[in-house]
């Protein structure tokens, strides 16, 4: 385990944001692997905080407590292979960010905006001098607004709810889109600029495709490498 990848001169984000279970996620690591670059998942930051909130008993509805958590935690960017990670305190929180009282509560820890505050300003901190594909609800739109480099991944509620029955997860979809669409602080919303792809009729393949030929079109030298060699 390492703090990451050492940084240059350059600093490269690639913005794909959506709503839950859009598939973005997949399709951001499977770009990153395209591009040689890393892939940092923000949303593993915010499930990190609600972990780290639930592990001190902190009742994760009460804005109050959860801001005040948020200022007394140390959140950092770990690097594992080809994949950035959350650091919690130092401590490794990658094996409860799934689990199921993780995913009652990330919504409304997430939309407490001392907690944006300090996950906005981790990302940023380490994503600059490097080249990342970053995902998220608010990439394009918030934490990286000037990265002309944006993504929008969408389906269908009813499609997106299906992903997450296949997954085994109880997510109310309808709820989450709610909740991440009306919060105060950097709402769910489509960043300007950004190239909207609608994912519901698409594999990952094309998916990625697609996000390759507009980086080419932009003139990304590193999308310009993949599309030339397949």
């Amino acid at each position: 385990m390492k703090m990451g990848k050492p940084k240059t001169s350059d600093t490269v984000v690639i913005a794909i944001d959506g709503p839950a279970a859009s598939g973005k996620s997949t399709v951001a690591r499977a770009l990153a692997g395209r591009l040689g670059y890393r892939f940092l998942n923000s949303g593993d930051l915010y499930r990190a905080m609600t972990w780290a909130c639930l592990q001190c008993k902190i009742d994760c509805h009460d804005i109050g407590a959860v801001a005040s958590a948020a200022g007394q935690t140390q959140i950092e960017v770990g690097c594992d292979g080809s994949e950035y990670f959350p650091l919690i305190d130092s401590e490794d929180p990658r094996a409860h960010l799934r689990k199921e009282q993780v995913n009652a509560n990330v919504s409304p820890v997430s939309a407490v905006p001392a907690v944006r505050y300090v996950v906005s300003a981790a990302i940023r901190a380490h994503a600059t001098g490097r080249q990342t594909v970053i995902e998220g609800r608010d990439i394009g739109s918030a934490v990286f607004a000037e990265t002309p480099y944006k993504f929008y991944i969408d389906a269908p509620a009813h499609v997106r709810q299906r992903r997450r029955r296949n997954q085994g997860q109880t997510e109310e979809i309808a709820r989450r889109d709610l909740i991440d669409s009306t919060r105060e602080t950097d709402p769910l919303t489509v960043a300007p600029g950004a190239t909207v792809i609608d994912s519901s009729a698409l594999d990952v393949t094309g998916v990625v495709a697609a996000m390759l030929a507009k980086l080419k079109e932009q003139g990304l030298s590193s999308a310009v490498y993949a599309c030339s060699n397949g």
